[in-house]
């Protein structure tokens, strides 16, 4: 009896990897979408001791768009989405203005909402691409027309007579150039750029170095005043404001009589940036905030002194509580 016990412990120990085969847990890999099953005993008949998700599959499919809206309302359904019991969807805005929560669909009015899981999954589930040229986002369905108000791909209009051109702000500063001749020039934000423009100058298309495009504008004002302004080109004139701007020009040869300390004279405007769906529409003097330039501040022009040009400063900073992630 001894001997047949030794022997048969003597066995197991000599073929562990034996022994720990029979109590590992056999894997069943589905297709990818599918549960991954595991199952005790190795057997066909064990029983499925845990689940897990490989990876989430997605499908390009259509839906009739009146399937995601709500037909009291007739707004994208948000979650918790509500049915009643003869299946008549509604939202929870609309159903919480119901008398007793009831459908009034129904034949008897008797028709009580309830809470609607299945439709929940499908609203939530259901993104489409941002209909904006050039945005790359996919966004849940009800979450598009939000989107649009801050999308900065959304379109501008030129405001050139009889033009009557749409785009996003990137392609409307390439328009702008090559149609309507207006200059184009880079500025970094947080930096200072030096412009030389003559007066004769009424647009210029500004590119930060996200391709953010800011228009500015200029004017002759009374008593030879030059007004200049600048809006950021967006569309949907967004309230909360996204860029700062500084603007300034020096005073290069004060009077004589004037003991400044060897500081110059400047005029300086320091604003929020307003936005703009039809960039240029108002002329400068006419915005709600402008630098203006006296006839003193202007300087000759290189190799034509007859020309004066506006020896102009301007710094635009991004708001560090704007993230690109908004949009």
């Amino acid at each position: 009896m001894q001997g047949a016990a030794g022997a048969a412990e003597r066995r197991s120990r000599a073929s562990p990897d034996k022994a720990d085969e029979s109590s590992k847990k056999a894997r069943l890999d589905l297709p990818d979408g599918h549960m991954k099953q595991e199952v005790a005993g190795g057997g066909d008949g064990g029983a499925i001791v845990g689940a897990a998700y490989i990876q989430r599959v997605e499908l390009a499919v259509r839906i009739d768009k009146q399937v995601l809206h709500c037909p009291l309302c007739t707004l994208p359904f948000k979650p918790p989405v509500f049915q009643c019991k003869a299946g008549h969807p509604a939202c929870s805005g609309c159903v919480a203005l119901l008398p007793f929560r009831q459908c009034k669909a129904c034949v008897d009015g008797g028709g009580f909402f309830d809470p609607c899981p299945v439709l929940d999954a499908v609203v939530s589930s259901t993104r489409i691409r941002c209909p904006n040229a050039g945005c790359q986002w996919y966004l849940t369905y009800h979450e598009v027309v939000e989107h649009q108000k801050a999308c900065p791909h959304a379109p501008c209009q030129c405001i050139e007579p009889g033009c009557g051109y749409v785009g996003a702000p990137q392609a409307l500063a390439g328009h702008l150039h090559t149609v309507h001749l207006v200059p184009v020039r880079v500025v970094q934000y947080g930096k200072v750029s030096k412009l030389q423009l003559p007066v004769s100058t009424t647009r210029l298309v500004l590119l930060g170095d996200d391709n953010c495009m800011f228009l500015m504008t200029m004017g002759g004002l009374s008593a030879g005043v030059t007004a200049v302004s600048v809006v950021c080109a967006r569309a949907r004139a967004v309230t909360r404001t996204r860029f700062t701007c500084k603007m300034w020009v020096n005073l290069e040869t004060p009077p004589v009589a004037v003991a400044n300390c060897g500081k110059e004279d400047m005029v300086l405007v320091d604003m929020h940036m307003r936005s703009s769906s039809s960039p240029g529409a108002m002329v400068a003097a006419g915005e709600p905030t402008f630098l203006m330039v006296p006839p003193m501040y202007l300087v000759p022009a290189a190799g034509d002194g007859a020309s004066m040009e506006v020896p102009l400063h301007i710094r635009i900073d991004k708001l560090s509580s704007w993230s690109d992630t908004l949009v």
